[in-house]
């Protein structure tokens, strides 16, 4: 096994970062499992592997990763957002209305309190 340092998963965080924005979410996941393997408390890196996994529709990973930096930061507007947008997908309307209302509470941005408003939320925009 290689050895990894904290700057290596830094570069590999920053470069999973990349491949996402690239449509390439399974790349970004199979950078981000190292570093999280490492690092388990870092919120950071479970919240983009959650995004890597929504956009690679592996809707029951996404969902355990939002879930768990939901449990370290329950006022994570985003990853409210993102977990509702994860029910949303795989048809769990009423847990998703609850995580949009949570997120347009705790950040009342547009977007959030759109999605929040209706019980049939608008896709819009990915995690």
């Amino acid at each position: 096994m290689p050895h990894s340092n904290p700057e290596t998963h830094v570069i590999d965080f920053r470069a999973a970062e990349h491949l996402l924005a690239a449509r390439d979410p399974r790349g970004a996941v199979k950078l981000l499992d190292p570093v999280i393997a490492a690092h388990p408390e870092n919120t950071a890196a479970r919240l983009l592997r959650a995004r890597a996994f929504f956009a690679a529709a592996q809707l029951r990973a996404a969902e355990l990763e939002f879930t768990i930096v939901l449990e370290r930061e329950p006022d994570n507007a985003f990853a409210h957002f993102a977990l509702a947008r994860t029910y949303q997908r795989a048809a769990r309307p009423d847990q998703a209305r609850r995580h949009f209302r949570l997120a347009a509470a705790l950040d009342p941005q547009p977007d959030y309190v759109a999605a929040a408003a209706f019980d049939d939320a608008p896709q819009g925009e990915a995690p």
